[in-house]
């Protein structure tokens, strides 16, 4: 048994990792925002102390609005994970930086593996690596694991959001432009308690489901769990929905790093979706 601290731990990831390590067997410290703030060095140096094991799921993760908000999205982003990874460092903890796939420019043909180069587009990416440079410049005992299109029970996600919406358009129009990984937060947090747990490498890992999957794959799949018609929603171009950030075009990250330690990577995203649905779509 460790004993675990998960910040961010009222979000949909946090609260999956906590019971996720519970279930486990570890004593675990769930610190949501009210708890510790990340951004205050001494806190963190007294909260981490007598763990062995510090998961980051704290981030400011609205994309949007981080183009008009650098500076505090960094701070959140960057500087709470330098506090904790230094923190971390000094009780002798293991610590697990939660990153996205925004921190590649997202216009390659196949699978970004671990160790290619950065590119980020967005001022959500650019602070989130800045975050992955200062967890690693920081503890020589470091997992930085991206991940993406997150969803999960209790929170906002985007299946959740289609099956808002399918009860009340005829038909929905969605991009199918831009290319990913749906990634159930339970099975993201089954994976992060893979590789802590193994002793695996430290190093940077690319936890999302298998296989990928456009917006548009997506919402027709949450029809089909629903038992609705997929032919309700039609496919449309990015152009036809501007936001402030840019959206990576083609986010499927590659899972070479699972093989090379022995571990199983996270499930099809589409089998995922199936085991998630009698929670994450509890409302049908």
């Amino acid at each position: 048994m460790a004993r675990w601290l998960v910040t961010g731990a009222a979000g949909m990831l946090g609260r999956d990792l906590c019971s996720a390590a519970e279930a486990s067997g570890h004593e675990v410290t769930a610190a949501a925002r009210a708890d510790l703030d990340v951004l205050d060095p001494a806190a963190c140096t007294e909260v981490v102390a007598g763990h062995d094991v510090v998961v980051n799921c704290a981030a400011w993760t609205a994309v949007d609005d981080a183009e008009t908000q650098e500076a505090a999205a960094f701070a959140v982003n960057a500087v709470g994970p330098a506090n904790l990874a230094r923190a971390a460092e000094a009780a002798g903890a293991v610590v697990v930086q939660v990153s996205t796939d925004y921190v590649f420019a997202g216009d390659a043909t196949q699978p970004y593996p671990a160790d290619a180069p950065i590119a980020p587009r967005s001022a959500y990416g650019r602070t989130k690596a800045a975050g992955e440079w200062a967890v690693r410049a920081s503890s020589s005992r470091a997992h930085v694991v991206r991940t993406a299109w997150l969803y999960g029970a209790g929170g906002t996600s985007f299946p959740a959001t289609m099956q808002r919406l399918a009860g009340q358009r005829e038909t929905l129009t969605v991009v199918d432009d831009q290319v990913g990984q749906p990634t159930w937060t339970v099975d993201l947090a089954a994976g992060i308690l893979r590789i802590v747990d193994s002793g695996a490498p430290f190093g940077t890992w690319h936890a999302t489901g298998s296989g990928q999957a456009s917006w548009f794959d997506l919402a027709r799949a949450v029809f089909e769990e629903l038992g609705l018609d997929p032919e309700r929603v039609t496919p449309t171009t990015s152009e036809a929905f501007v936001r402030p950030a840019p959206r990576p075009a083609y986010s499927v990250l590659a899972h070479d790093m699972w093989g090379a330690a022995g571990l199983e990577p996270l499930p099809d995203w589409r089998e995922a979706l199936h085991r998630a649905a009698p929670t994450v779509l509890a409302g049908a």
